[in-house]
């Protein structure tokens, strides 16, 4: 007897009752080879040819995109940045967005919305949306639970204004400070940024918003630190440096969708490459989600890295080896792949397979219900209160004190200068993704929508009689603010000098995406404005604000006190005036080294013996201050380090330290747990990263900090190609920072070499376990 099915029942890709991988598949099967297409592609609507646009070669690109209605007529991936392209009304935008969606769902004979993509990299890049820290920032707050919080805020937002995705987290490991991009990375080790990026996806992916893991891979290590330049990566440092923040971030943080990078490794671009998109992605590491390219990468393929004769081909490399989507808009995957489809050029079976995970990611999203409707709120608040005390609370844990003969906190009563040219520019506290700097500069005749106030304006409320000269410009040559910055220090107890970066896109910033610089001076003439502001003599706190750690060598050994802030967010300047008077007890700790030396470069603290001061070479790369330095208002006391061995190559061993608070006033200490490895089958880095805890402890309290450090934990690449754990004598190292170590714990591996996988234990947990206060 058959199956009598009413004629009016909904069709199969509709019924919730199936897995998303059904409904697609069951979709896919009723698509022309233009409707599938048409889901592999975004539209990017108000990114015209002006060329003043956010994005590389936007003008060049957007010549050609066919009209509004021809765009839709057989469906639409995704919408790119509908909110942030240029300043809209956050309620207004919903509406538009809501009309522009129902019109997508009309003109397909399916009736399928497009997925909505948005930038979020330091909050939503919105109008009138909070602006957060840079990852940074993230990283110096060494605090993952705090990130996965804010992400969680910027998730809500996204997803009650109609957003799907976010282009977040970059989890870059920084390689070359000169690189503009260093502001997106969250720092130079492995393990800080696969914890703290991982705690970011899953706060976004919680809120409903599908994150996006840029760049992958191997964009931050371009020889000479040059946006989009090669990259002359051996597999160890690929595979021990770059690569394990993504695995944490897809088996961690449950990531469903990945960005190419721009670059190419050893002559291979990446949006070319399937050993990375699809053998190791997809067959070695089971990634389901969808891969999207970065804005016009595949495009790239033809014009910039040459491996491509036209547009079809650039397409047809692109999907085999694993792109799914191309943005920001229509173009290589539009009519030039249709027709090379049609010509038997590219195989339909690649168009069905990336159709097959978009409409799966769609699926997942509830865009293939039955009566799917985009929100559009009367009203929409993307800078509520919850959210500015989260930034509040993240940038106070970002700042950075480096160094303090006393000066900090400022003594009440005291006559305080404020010089520099980072002192009152409120937008000197944005990264150049935060949406003033990213797109609200090209709009000047519109208001700045948040309240963001300055460090001056911060500061002036804290301190009576705050005297204040610019100084300088930024970048500019001019020395005529000089005089008057003198003068002002000159006549005060004490003067707080404010430096660094302005954040900006292709050379309008001095760090930024496509900002890079030759070498780590600060900007413009900022660095004699240094030397004359420190020649008056005035005890003086030097304040860097950028996006990128700048040398701080013999010039800056007068300043009494330094401090660290890598563009804080829209609460910043409140966060830094609070550390300055002493309201906040820092508690930031470096993500990056900072240099003594401008040049030198590239070099980090993951370095083997014949990376770091050596005698056969004249040039000495220890840095000013290293990876994990910061001090406090407080002291700590650290005793008691253990380990209970033995360790087995497939085992695990519990270290632990107590640490207690010697001081008057209450304070979070950062405990850092490393490994050193003396003697491996390749160099290894002198010691690296395994785990660390924010410890917050009351005037004479103490807690007991565990860690469990898996065998896994000191897995490298072996010279045969595979990730192994050796066995042979190690230690753990306790530190303040990764050159101030409290305790050295010797052990040994036992048992045979093991081979390890991506199925490896990725995380060192830890926990704290407080102790009475002693009397």
């Amino acid at each position: 007897m058959s199956l009598q099915i009413p004629v009016d029942s909904p069709p199969a890709w509709r019924d919730p009752a199936l897995s998303p991988a059904e409904r697609a598949a069951a979709l896919v099967a009723l698509m022309t080879v233009e409707e599938k297409v048409a889901q592999l592609v975004g539209v990017w609507v108000g990114a015209d040819e002006s060329g003043i646009g956010v994005a590389p070669h936007q003008a060049e690109m957007t010549r050609d995109v066919p009209p509004w209605p021809d765009l839709i007529r057989h469906g639409l991936g995704q919408l790119t940045r509908p909110y942030g392209t240029a300043p809209v009304d956050p309620a207004r935008g919903a509406r538009s967005l809501a009309a522009a969606q129902a019109q997508i769902v009309a003109a397909n004979r399916f009736g399928i919305p497009a997925q909505v993509h948005e930038e979020c990299l330091t909050g939503f890049a919105a109008w009138r949306a909070t602006v957060y820290p840079t990852p940074l920032g993230w990283g110096a707050s060494f605090d993952p639970d705090l990130v996965a919080e804010m992400a969680g805020h910027i998730g809500r937002s996204m997803r009650a204004a109609g957003v799907h995705q976010g282009l977040a987290p970059v989890l870059d490991v920084t390689r070359d400070y000169r690189w503009g991009r260093t502001e997106e990375t969250i720092g130079e080790d492995p393990y800080l940024v696969g914890t703290v990026g991982s705690a970011y996806v899953r706060g976004l992916e919680d809120a409903g918003i599908v994150a996006t893991l840029k760049h992958f891979a191997g964009y931050s290590a371009s020889r000479g630190g040059r946006n989009h330049g090669p990259v002359p990566m051996g597999r160890r440092e690929l595979f021990d440096v770059i690569l394990p923040p993504f695995e944490m971030a897809l088996r961690i943080g449950g990531a469903r969708s990945v960005m190419n990078s721009y670059a190419e490794i050893d002559g291979v671009p990446v949006a070319a490459d399937g050993g990375l998109l699809t053998a190791l992605l997809r067959d070695d590491w089971g990634f389901t989600g969808t891969v999207v390219s970065d804005y016009y990468a595949v495009r790239f393929l033809e014009t910039l890295h040459g491996v491509a004769a036209d547009a079809a081909a650039a397409a047809g490399l692109a999907l085999r080896a694993g792109i799914d989507l191309e943005l920001p808009t229509v173009d290589t995957f539009g009519a030039p792949l249709v027709d090379a489809v049609c010509r038997g050029a590219v195989d339909e079976a690649l168009i069905d397979r990336a159709v097959t995970r978009v409409l799966t990611q769609k699926a997942e999203l509830g865009l293939l219900d039955e009566g799917w409707r985009s929100p559009a709120a009367d009203a929409l608040d993307l800078d509520d209160e919850s959210g500015r005390d989260v930034a509040l609370r993240l940038a106070r844990q970002s700042v950075v004190l480096l160094r303090n003969d006393g000066v900090l906190p400022l003594s009440a009563g005291s006559r305080v200068a404020l010089v520099g040219p980072l002192a009152d520019d409120p937008l000197g506290l944005l990264g150049c993704y935060a949406f003033p700097t990213h797109v609200g500069v090209n709009h000047p005749d519109v208001e700045l929508g948040l309240d963001l106030p300055s460090l001056r304006t911060a500061l002036a409320d804290l301190v009576p009689g705050l005297t204040y000269a610019p100084g300088s410009t930024v970048d500019g040559p001019g020395r005529d603010g000089f005089d008057a910055a003198v003068a002002v220090a000159r006549d005060s107890d004490v003067c707080v000098l404010a430096v660094g970066d302005r954040a900006g896109l292709f050379g309008r910033g001095t760090s930024g995406e496509g900002c890079d610089v030759a070498d780590l001076t600060l900007p413009g003439v900022q660095a004699d404005l240094v030397r004359a502001v420190l020649a008056t003599g005035t005890p003086t706190v030097l304040v860097t604000l950028s996006g990128r750690p700048y040398a701080l060598g013999p010039d800056t050994a007068p300043a009494a006190a330094v401090v660290q802030s890598f563009f804080p967010g829209q609460r910043g300047g409140q966060a830094l005036a609070e550390v300055l008077t002493g309201a906040v007890n820092p508690s930031g700790r470096l993500p990056v080294s900072v240099p003594r030396d401008a040049g030198g470069m590239p070099t980090t603290y993951l370095a083997p013996p014949l990376g770091r001061r050596t005698d056969v070479s004249s040039v000495d790369p220890t840095p000013a201050y290293p990876f994990g330095h910061g001090l406090s208002y407080t002291s700590f006391e650290w005793t008691d380090a253990s380990a209970d061995g033995p360790w087995t190559t497939d085992g695990e061993v519990t270290a632990a330290v107590t640490v207690r608070n010697t001081g008057d006033r209450a304070g979070v200490e950062v405990v850092q747990l490393y490994l050193h490895d003396p003697v491996a089958q390749t160099t290894r880095p002198v010691v690296k990263l395994v785990g660390y805890a924010r410890v917050p402890l009351d005037p004479g309290a103490e807690a007991r900090v565990v860690f469990t450090v898996p065998a896994d934990a000191t897995s490298f690449i072996g010279v045969d190609g595979h990730r192994v754990v050796e066995p042979g004598d190690v230690e753990l190292r306790f530190g303040r920072s990764s050159g101030e170590f409290v305790a050295a714990l010797p052990l040994r591996l036992t048992g045979p070499e093991r081979v390890v996988g991506h199925q490896r234990r990725l995380a060192v947990p830890a926990r704290i376990e407080s102790r009475e206060v002693r009397s």
